[in-house]
């Protein structure tokens, strides 16, 4: 079924309308916002979602997402710039970070 904004799914509801609730939601949240045109079939998101991902880039594409080879990434190029908003996390998939530390209470 792949990623793609609400009014994809809305307009060939016929398509999608057997899937769960909950699936359908997954998808529209990581496509964003968009729209689509049924008379055409073109569908405009608002954002374009990539992966850096060692998934085949084949396979991103069938659930349209976008695909970015991991080892072209210039993690340099991002080090030092929270001052521009921008932070980088090394290894933040395999690491839970907590914003205050969580003290165990009696029950």
């Amino acid at each position: 079924m792949g990623y793609h904004c609400r009014d994809y799914f809305l307009a060939q509801w016929d398509r999608f309308g057997h899937y769960p609730g909950a699936v359908l939601a997954h998808s529209t949240h990581v496509s964003g916002l968009g729209r689509y045109d049924k008379a055409t079939g073109i569908e405009t998101r608002r954002i374009a979602v990539t992966l850096a991902t060692g998934i085949p880039e084949e396979r991103c594409a069938r659930v349209n997402l976008g695909y970015l080879d991991p080892s072209r990434i210039d993690l340099d190029r991002w080090r030092g710039r929270e001052a521009e908003g921008i932070g980088l996390i090394p290894r933040a998939g395999e690491t839970l970070y907590r914003l205050t530390p969580v003290t165990p209470t009696a029950l």
